[in-house]
């Protein structure tokens, strides 16, 4: 595949062994014995080229490529995640990346980001920056100098791509004194049609779901009239993102970037909610106030990104007040309530998708609050009239796909 290859021990090296590979750990500490092991014997979808993976690493990386692969073959761009417990914070498609944001990053910003990849990971990172802390990052597209340079210097704990670019191997495997974990995938990997589950001594096994995500899902306009190209793109990466989501699942999308992800709820416009305050905060941090904050030279980069969630949410505690006053070079003011109000209200052509029916308008009145102009479902629901005459109240594109994208 064209990788940098290490010269790791046959134990490691995942392809290269046809028996169980032990695992460093299990899901926790008091669940010592772990092991992977391919279901069709020597068909590996990845393998490791650096660390020693977890059974958590596997499952953030093999959910993070499934989406980022399925979202490249359906955009035709480069596709990053950054996943944390099994479903993403943040995802997105290679894209312009502001000049703040980029040196936010590490990098020059009158240069900006020249590798594609580089900027989707940048881009998917920047989403949820509190929450990718320690993340998994997934890309579509081989990693290159520039996107290895900005892993060494973020809190990540490992990567999966389709391959690596000369020397990128080497200067990962410095991260973490020799532990962050570099996994190579398979592009050419297809697993078999049926997937299997051991739960309490109970095997179950269900065909897997291959319905391809494409344009064609997003036909059926129900109200509103022709999808723009730059929507129907938000809304097949929102489908992409929600398909390897924690159910209920629902994702706000705008520009090719996740603003706010919900994930494993068990009421949807709980989900709807969440995610909606994470797309505020999101469009909040890009406030000229916040953008302003000025911090100490040993505030850290991870530290620096939480104290803007923090004041991008609104809700600082008095003991957090005193800690940001001094963390902060320069005394800074907080947006008024007023001028939060003025600002969340220009926040505008977002796309909403739900991997389950929207069951009631409610997950429509919650979405329209923020920014949210067009929508993709399943549709069915016993009140789908009702969530019609919701976006038509709102002005809001309603698309029905057909297709329950549950992941449980």
């Amino acid at each position: 595949m064209g990788a940098d290859r290490l010269g790791a021990s046959p134990q490691r090296r995942v392809a290269a062994v046809e028996a169980p590979v032990e695992l460093r750990s299990g899901l926790n500490p008091q669940q010592g014995q772990a092991s992977a092991e391919p279901v069709v014997p020597g068909a590996w979808p990845l393998r490791a080229l650096n660390g020693e993976p977890s059974y958590l690493n596997l499952l953030d990386a093999l959910s993070g490529w499934q989406l980022v692969r399925e979202a490249a073959q359906a955009l035709g761009r480069p596709v990053a995640a950054s996943v944390k417990h099994v479903s993403p914070a943040g995802a997105a498609l290679a894209g312009p990346v502001d000049g703040p944001t980029a040196a936010f990053y590490g990098f020059d910003p009158a240069e900006g980001i020249a590798s594609p990849v580089a900027g989707a990971y940048v881009r998917a990172r920047d989403a949820d920056p509190k929450s990718s802390y320690g993340d998994f990052a997934a890309v579509s597209h081989p990693v290159d100098a520039e996107l290895a340079a900005l892993l060494a210097r973020v809190v990540c704990d490992g990567v999966v791509a389709p391959g690596y670019e000369p020397g990128t191997v080497a200067a990962l495997s410095a991260k973490k004194r020799g532990r962050f974990l570099v996994l190579e995938a398979d592009p050419a990997h297809r697993p078999p049609r049926l997937e299997r589950r051991e739960v309490y001594g109970l095997r179950l096994t269900q065909a897997r779901d291959e319905v391809p995500l494409s344009r064609a899902l997003l036909d059926d306009v129900v109200y509103g009239g022709a999808l723009p190209d730059s929507a129907a793109e938000d809304l097949l990466l929102g489908l992409a993102v929600v398909r390897h989501t924690r159910s209920n699942a629902v994702c706000y999308v705008r520009d090719g970037v996740t603003l706010g992800i919900g994930a494993g709820q068990q009421s949807r416009v709980d989900g709807t909610r969440l995610a909606g305050a994470k797309a505020a905060t999101w469009w909040l941090r890009r406030h000229p106030a916040v953008r302003a904050l000025e911090f100490g030279a040993a505030v850290r980069r991870q530290e620096r990104a939480n104290w803007q969630v923090r004041v991008a949410e609104g809700d600082l505690t008095p003991d957090e007040r005193t800690r940001l006053a001094a963390a902060l070079a320069v005394p800074a003011e907080e947006p008024t309530g007023e001028e939060r109000w003025q600002w969340a209200a220009r926040l505008s052509g977002v796309a909403f998708a739900s991997d389950g029916v929207l069951p009631f308008r409610d997950n429509v009145d919650h979405a329209a609050r923020y920014g949210v102009r067009w929508i993709a479902e399943p549709g069915g629901s016993l009140r789908s009239g009702e969530v019609v005459r919701a976006c038509e109240e709102h002005g809001i594109t309603l698309v029905r796909t057909g297709l329950r994208l549950f992941q449980h």
